[in-house]
């Protein structure tokens, strides 16, 4: 038993015993991280630089990259720089502003993939409104409002969770730090303090999925009123990347946040912390530009200028 105050670093989990595994850890995670980089940031370049793909929607995407860069720029640096050095040590400050960054990031990223949703619903339930609903101001103030509220969730759950007493030691049950590993360090008797907030973020959660949900089902009676064939194609291609992006953050975090504790295990913590904090992220700009034929014209043009 060790009192909070006295703690000045925590212990991550560490990835492999053997040195030849952790090294292997390194290079895969650099693998990943400069193909998250790569991707993300020739999105944020294109999307910049190229007029024709400043429309709302793009504007979104922007954003999306920018948060999907810092959200994997806050956890795996840290443990590429563990396995490299052989250590597992992270400093109770630097442990503090990685739960709020992540926390920060990942429900800013959240709230914006709901706007992403609206956005969606308008461009083809109201297309002929859609300038008007979505213009520059409109998306500026809706952009602002996510990554606002990730400020706030992020400040208040971090501030209420280093604020516990720790009981438990410095070992942290995850790879990098996160609400729910700090919080099984802390008092028994502190504990509902915390999961008072969690219920009432999950509410805000579920709101932001019934909305999506909601707003899906309006744009699939709408598809299915499309006479044409090449219409109905061109409609759900515009929705499929959002959807698979979404469908991927949504399911990784739920497998992350409840799973039943009875097949926990360090390694199966890995794996699934290692699904919804890095692959998401890797993930997005290739599902953005894989079928994107603007994306591909703009990168063309942006490779080779006229």
């Amino acid at each position: 038993m060790s009192n909070g105050s006295s703690i000045t670093q925590f212990l991550l989990l560490a990835f492999a015993d053997t040195r030849e595994l952790q090294l292997l850890h390194f290079w895969l995670f650099l693998g990943i991280y400069l193909a998250a980089l790569l991707g993300n940031g020739l999105i944020i370049i294109t999307i910049a630089c190229d007029h024709h793909l400043h429309t709302p929607m793009y504007f979104f995407l922007l954003n999306l990259s920018v948060l999907d860069l810092g959200s994997i720029s806050t956890t795996v640096p840290k443990a590429m720089a563990n396995s490299l050095w052989e250590t597992r040590a992270i400093s109770y400050s630097e442990c503090a502003v990685q739960v709020f960054l992540f926390l920060y990031l990942m429900s800013a990223e959240y709230s914006l993939l709901t706007i992403m949703s609206y956005d969606r619903y308008v461009a083809i339930c109201k297309p002929l409104h859609y300038g008007t609903l979505l213009g520059s101001r409109a998306c500026v103030h809706m952009a602002a409002a996510a990554w606002g509220t990730g400020f706030l969730f992020a400040l208040v759950h971090t501030a209420n969770t280093f604020s516990l007493p720790l009981c438990w030691g410095n070992a942290v049950d995850q790879f990098f730090c996160e609400v729910p590993a700090i919080l099984r360090l802390s008092c028994s008797e502190t504990y509902f303090r915390e999961a008072g907030l969690v219920v009432g973020s999950s509410c805000l959660v579920i709101a932001c999925f019934v909305f999506i949900v909601v707003s899906y089902v309006q744009i699939f009676r709408a598809v299915l009123r499309i006479p044409s064939e090449q219409g109905r194609h061109k409609a759900f291609s515009m929705c499929l990347p959002h959807l698979v992006v979404i469908s991927l953050f949504v399911s990784t975090d739920t497998v992350a946040y409840l799973k039943p504790p009875s097949i926990s295990s360090p390694f199966l913590s890995i794996v699934v912390s290692v699904l919804y904090s890095v692959v998401p992220p890797a993930m997005n700009p290739l599902i953005y530009s894989w079928r994107n034929k603007e994306i591909k014209d703009a990168l063309k043009r942006l490779m080779v200028p006229i």
